[in-house]
């Protein structure tokens, strides 16, 4: 028996996004917690496979959620409106800190499809054969995987924990067949849990999954009416470049103005990225005069 692919946000409206007993459950065995991650990861498996919601810009904000939550893990205070600042405004020359820089090897790691190149690409520091050595030791089903890729990382650099979060989740995705990396395990994971080992580690995982993946199913569902949406007021737009334009906000958390320059001039983006807001299309993110940024 085999059952159609849900392809339209109508089909997907038609039902609960996901089941109650899902995230209504409090898990208080390992059992429990595998048993319920299991059918979060096949729900977001679901979201994976839909044609309509717009997979770059989910995985991007995503990116920034794992920043954060990695930011937090190295003792600063540093929120998303600073992160988004130090990467969306950041100037030819500049130096991001060390918050967005976090923020930037969050990005690079869910751009490309998951392999090593892609992988060292984003964690430069880190040797290619190092990083598949690591992603090899994962045994098991996928959180399984992760986990034990988790605590691998961390036995042989305790303080590298945003590439140690990047791989497991990197095994996470190639462990449930997933072409790009998913944060998930990164901002569901607990500070006290990363000193964890052995089927501890395992069970943080299976929790670490289960306080992430409804957020990040919700606003997949989100991003895709909005991407929707976005789409449909695209043909009233008259500025030049302007159908790159709308790519870029559906495929980034945030755009500068200035960044659309390469389309069209300052004025025009500015121009063109205020008419999104005025056709409800995007939204401006920062609340300042100056130095806005614009996002979906």
């Amino acid at each position: 028996m085999t059952t159609a692919r849900l392809r339209s946000l109508e089909d997907f409206d038609s039902g609960p996004i996901l089941p109650g007993w899902v995230h209504a459950s409090r898990s208080q065995t390992p059992e429990d917690a595998a048993f319920l991650s299991g059918a979060m990861l096949a729900h977001l498996h679901m979201v994976q496979a839909r044609d309509d919601v717009p997979h770059r810009l989910w995985r991007d904000r995503l990116a920034l959620r794992a920043a954060e939550a990695g930011v937090a893990l190295s003792g600063r205070s540093e929120g998303a409106s600073e992160l988004r600042d130090a990467v969306h405004l950041l100037r030819p020359g500049d130096l991001p800190g060390p918050a967005g820089d976090i923020y930037l090897t969050w990005r690079r790691a869910v751009d490309r499809a998951v392999s090593v190149t892609a992988l060292h690409r984003a964690v430069p520091k880190l040797e290619a054969g190092q990083i598949a050595a690591w992603l090899e030791a994962g045994q098991g089903g996928p959180v399984a995987r992760a986990a034990l890729v988790l605590e691998t990382v961390l036995s042989a650099a305790p303080r590298a924990e945003t590439a140690a979060l990047i791989l497991a989740d990197a095994a996470l995705a190639q462990g449930l067949g997933w072409r790009y990396l998913v944060p998930l395990l990164s901002w569901g994971i607990k500070r006290r849990d990363l000193r964890l080992s052995g089927d501890e580690m395992r069970w943080a995982c299976h929790r670490a999954v289960m306080a992430a993946g409804p957020e990040a199913a919700r606003l997949a569902l989100d991003l895709g009416h909005r991407a929707t949406h976005l789409k449909a007021v695209t043909p009233k737009l008259r500025a030049k470049g302007a159908a790159q334009g709308v790519e870029m906000f559906l495929t980034q958390d945030a755009v500068a103005p200035a960044a659309l320059t390469a389309l069209m001039s300052d004025r025009a983006a500015r121009r063109f990225c205020e008419r999104l807001v005025d056709l409800g299309a995007v939204h401006e993110l920062t609340g300042r005069d100056t130095f806005r940024l614009y996002g979906v």
